[in-house]
């Protein structure tokens, strides 16, 4: 991620990754220094895979730690009061319909920082979310997806 990047945020988004920062910080920490500890009371490192597996786990929690901090430096929040239900953008929900199936979908846009496809939060970098983006009620969208094109019209747009 660049340092200069900024990454968009809903206020949701934005608490979720506060709320991940602290249990790394409080919880995984403490938790993995103790596995620390325990596992060098086994005595010789060289051959200790308790040592090493705690180690592993103590280097990917910093860096994750390292990682949402950066992210959050970065945050541009979105305020749901500037959020325009005009056309679709980053924390608008949009209600749409599915010629091919034959039915309606709901997915809020998101950035790829929160993006959370199995609950219906699309990012607004993905195929379906450019596609989506900066249409109105009434409008079609036209998504370029591995299957072929995705036609998706645009029923309700809300925050």
């Amino acid at each position: 991620m660049s340092a200069k990047k900024a990454v968009v945020l809903t206020y949701d988004g934005l608490k979720k990754y506060e709320d991940e920062l602290e249990h790394l910080k409080s919880v995984k920490r403490l938790e993995v220094a103790e596995k620390i500890k325990v596992a060098r009371s086994y005595g010789d490192l060289s051959e200790n895979s308790e040592y090493d597996e705690a180690k592993n786990e103590q280097a990917f929690v910093e860096g994750r730690i390292a990682q949402i901090e950066q992210m959050l430096r970065n945050a541009k929040v979105i305020d749901e009061e500037d959020i325009s239900t005009e056309s679709v953008n980053i924390g608008t929900t949009v209600k749409v319909f599915d010629n091919e199936f034959n039915e309606e979908d709901v997915y809020t846009i998101v950035s790829s920082a929160e993006a959370d496809p199995m609950n219906n939060k699309i990012s607004d970098e993905s195929p379906i979310g450019k596609a989506l983006l900066n249409k109105k009620v009434g409008e079609v969208a036209e998504a370029e997806v591995p299957d072929g094109t995705v036609k998706l019209k645009i029923l309700e747009i809300k925050k």
